[in-house]
Order: structure tokens, then sequence, then C-alpha cells
């Protein structure tokens, strides 16, 4: 079947990801780095290693990036955001338009009159095309770790003017995970991570599976890895069932329908462990795939599942 939800949700992504040696040692979170004061006009660095000068502080920022959105709201600068992409469905207030972050079309994104855009991919020449007519653009990728996530929203808060929210929110994000895995027992359990019914899924080097990580969690896909899978293979049923994982994880709720039941009446399904001991848990597909503030949600999920299965 066609796989229409890793474009959706992780489509964004273009990443290049990089393979972890192990699973089933934790990742620590790092240490977070000391606040600085946003001034302009502001030169930034965006990930990409170009500069980004913003003249004054923007009041008219367009969002073609679903996590972009969320943090530009966490952060205290929803009210500079006039507009924001039709994939951006949290939170609600958010003012959802017909823009595209698929198929950005410069001049649909320049009749907003905006003083800022934020991408997350550079699809359609969007950031030439702007930058053609003088509105600054913020390319923000998907994050492979923690740390280019807090990066990206700190890069928000600077852009906007809104550093010290930007601030407390990554320290607020860093502490409460830690917090978090420090409370959950380090367990080696072998886990699956669904993007949809027909077994796509991510492995250890992608920024989901690297959250899986901080908890000492075995990824079932890593050995199917190839580099056109760039991080997100496809699975043969026979290898599932082979490796046979101690949890499953649902981000397919959402753009597939799947649900712990439909999980359970998949043939054959009632003989992995994961299955026999009800260790499915159904995630919110936007959470899964995005980098944001709730991915503090998505830890706590995985927190709860690990406990739950560690017994």
């Amino acid at each position: 079947m066609r796989f229409a939800r890793r474009l959706s949700a992780l489509g964004l992504s273009l990443l290049s990801v990089f393979a972890l040696v192990s699973c089933a040692t934790r990742e620590q979170p790092p240490t977070s780095p000391a606040p600085t004061q946003a001034a302009f006009p502001a030169t930034l660095t965006a990930p990409d290693g170009k500069q980004v000068v913003i003249e004054r502080q923007p009041s008219r920022v367009v969002s073609l990036s679903p996590t972009a959105t969320e943090v530009l709201f966490a952060i205290g600068a929803g009210e500079q955001v006039v507009a924001v992409d039709d994939q951006s469905s949290y939170p609600a207030e958010a003012p959802r338009t017909q823009l595209s972050g698929f198929k950005p079309n410069v001049e649909a994104i320049t009749q907003q009159n905006p003083d800022l855009v934020v991408v997350a991919a550079d699809l359609n020449d969007v950031v030439g095309g702007l930058t053609a007519v003088k509105i600054p653009v913020l390319l923000l990728p998907t994050a492979k770790t923690l740390d280019d996530a807090y990066a990206q929203w700190t890069l928000l808060g600077k852009a906007t003017g809104q550093l010290t929210q930007a601030d407390d929110l990554v320290r607020k994000t860093r502490d409460e995970i830690k917090k978090v895995v420090d409370g959950t027992p380090a367990k080696p359990l072998k886990y699956y991570h669904e993007l949809g019914p027909d077994l796509y899924t991510v492995t250890s080097g992608t920024f989901v599976g690297r959250v899986y990580a901080l908890f000492g969690l075995v990824n079932v896909a890593d050995p199917a890895n190839t580099p056109a899978a760039d991080g997100f293979p496809q699975l043969g049923q026979q290898a599932l069932f082979q490796a046979n994982p101690d949890l499953i994880f649902l981000a397919d709720t959402k753009c597939c329908a799947q649900t712990v039941e439909t999980v359970k009446a998949r043939p054959q399904w009632s003989t992995l462990t994961a299955v026999q001991r009800n260790n499915i848990v159904a995630l919110d597909d936007d959470i899964a795939s995005r980098w944001g503030p709730r991915i503090l949600d998505l830890v706590n999920q995985v927190s709860a599942a690990v406990k739950r299965a560690a017994g």
C-alpha cells in the first residue's frame, strides 16, 4: 500500500541520519548553555551555516514548518505569526492557511507581506525566491538530536525577539526530560516504532530513534537500514517476527487509523511478545514526527511504557 504518512509526517526531514553504535546504552540529555539577549538588527547562523540578517523584530511571521509553528507559540511569539502552513495543526489558535511547506509558492507567501519566513526544507527554491525579494528566510530542517532541536528553538527566540522565553523553554524541557529518564529503569527492551501498517519504521539514527535511546531501548529496525532507506526502512513481517519486540509504538494512529485493537487483530501478531503482554502504545502521529516542545509528551509516554514492560 502507498505509504502516505512517511511523506506527510516525515517528508520534511531530508535528513542524513547517523547510525548509532548501540541502543542499549542510555543517551544522556546534554547540559544547557548560558542564555544570551536578543537584539536587532540580528545576524543568525542557520543550521546549514548560512547567515540570515533580520533588521528589526518581526511582526509578520509566516511558518511553513509545523514544528516551528509549535515553538513560536510556545515561546510567546504567537502574536507575531500571521500565517502558517496547512500541516500546522497545533496549537489551535495558529492562523492556518492553504500555504504548503511541501509545495511552497513564493507568490502566495509574499501575499502575506511577511518580514520573516520559517521553512523546514528548501523545496521549489523557496529560500532563493524569497531572498530575491528581500524577505529573510530561516531554514530549520528536521533535527537529528535533542541538541539540534534546542538550538532551533533558541534560533527562533533570537529571530523573533523572544530569546528569554526560548531559553526558558529549552531549560525546562531539558530538565524535565532528564527527570523522566532518570526516573525510568534502564532496560534493553526491544521496540518497533510503526509509521504505517505496511511496516515502514525508523532506526536509531533518526530524531525519534534517539529519544528511545535515552531509555536504553533496542531498535529492531536497525539491521534493516540501508543508504536508500536513510533511517526509514520497511521491514518484512518475517524479520519483525524474528526480532519479536517487547514494545510496539504506533505512530500511524491518525494517518492510517491504527489502534491497539487493529494490531491485535492482525494475522499471527498474537505470537509477538509485545502483543501478548499488551505492550502496544498508541502515539499521536504529529507529536512523534516533530521536534517541538511536545516532545516531552512523547518522552513521558515512552517512560510509562518502559516501566510497565519492565514489570
